[in-house]
């Protein structure tokens, strides 16, 4: 299951995080978010316990969307040891997302 992250739990969940994580940022009313949005729930559930997979709902976190630059969504950021790695701007096939996430494991 994917964890929500907020602008209050971002450093914990996302900064110190001592696995790969992979941030959905997405919106209610975004249509390609609502595509990506299962895959990322898959994703989740076959990377548990190897990477950290959430989602940052744009709307309602606007300091963590701000603070990188999120104009377009879904953005799908990759983190590892508190730095982005590789990001993913739309709606792309699993695929294409679990090849990133494969690459920092």
């Amino acid at each position: 299951m994917t964890i929500e992250i907020t602008d209050s739990n971002f450093e914990e969940v996302v900064l110190k995080a001592d696995k790969p994580v992979l941030v959905d940022f997405w919106a209610e009313w975004c249509g390609p978010c609502r595509m990506v949005g299962p895959v990322v729930e898959e994703l989740s559930n076959e990377y548990q316990g190897k990477a950290v997979i959430g989602k940052v709902d744009v709307d309602n976190n606007p300091e963590v969307s701000m603070k990188f630059g999120i104009r377009n969504i879904p953005a799908l950021l990759y983190f590892k040891n508190g730095e982005i790695v590789d990001k993913q701007i739309g709606a792309v096939p699993k695929s294409v997302l679990a090849e990133k996430l494969d690459k920092q494991l």
